[in-house]
């Protein structure tokens, strides 16, 4: 599969014309991956938007692609979030690197109680914006032509209230679904049925300690479900990723 870059926009764009790729992309294209004149590439704008085509001319730190194709990935439904829990020693990182290669759709930082790692101040947008790049470099590698969105970070309370929600397509507040990863839960996720009424499915990950039961019980209270992957307790740097590739194969998407 040819290789795939970021560009801010891809409007206007139509089979048989070019579409420049410069900045920080086309100087990684031209002076790391080396790309030359006949080579395929595929530009992406991350928003599901993809053409294809073959590289007309190269400078010193952008090329010129003449283009093939031009085609739109639909928004997946329900989509999938990724609620995670701030952890450290990049373990909350590493999952939203994981997450990103098998599929989320949407990245949620949680501020929890038994959480070590926190974002105060300066260090709310340092750490959303640290994210997003995590996720926008996952899903080049991953070849994906919509990046996830990271969101600003959630307390328990604000999750439990809706905020970080996706929007529907009408511009309402989606119709979503959360799903506590629990170790303690009697329903195992490969055996729970996905509702398919829902615009959004959201997987909530703790932190290395767990979540405390006032948490669990208040994300209850306002609908969520308890789930267990299996008998053994994953970290959770790699309990959501787990979760979210069960989810793509109930769901039919692998």
């Amino acid at each position: 599969m040819a290789s795939l870059y970021l560009v801010d926009t891809l409007d206007d764009v139509t089979v048989g014309g070019q579409v420049s790729l410069d900045g920080a992309e086309g100087r990684h294209a031209v002076t790391v991956s080396r790309v030359r004149v006949g080579e395929q590439l595929r530009l992406s704008d991350g928003r599901g938007t993809v053409v294809a085509g073959t590289v007309a001319s190269v400078g010193r730190d952008s090329l010129l692609l003449t283009v093939a194709t031009v085609g739109v990935e639909p928004a997946p439904r329900p989509s999938l979030t990724l609620v995670q829990a701030l952890a450290k020693g990049g373990r909350d990182e590493m999952a939203v690197q994981a997450a990103t290669e098998i599929g989320v759709d949407r990245v949620v930082p949680w501020s929890v109680a038994r959480s070590v790692s926190r974002w105060d101040g300066p260090k709310v947008e340092k750490g959303r914006a640290r994210w997003a790049a995590i996720a926008q470099e996952a899903s080049k590698q991953a070849v994906r032509a919509r990046v996830p969105e990271v969101v600003a970070p959630v307390t328990t309370a604000q999750l439990a209230g809706g905020a970080g929600a996706a929007a529907a397509d009408d511009g309402q507040e989606a119709r979503r679904q959360l799903v506590l990863l629990e170790p303690t839960a009697s329903v195992r996720l490969a055996t729970w049925e996905p509702p398919t009424d829902v615009d959004e499915i959201a997987l909530v990950v703790g932190p290395e300690g767990g979540i405390e039961p006032s948490e669990l019980e208040r994300l209850e209270a306002s609908g969520a479900v308890r789930v267990r992957l299996g008998d053994t307790v994953l970290r959770t740097s790699t309990a959501g990723p787990a979760a979210l590739a069960v989810l793509q194969a109930r769901l039919g998407r692998w």
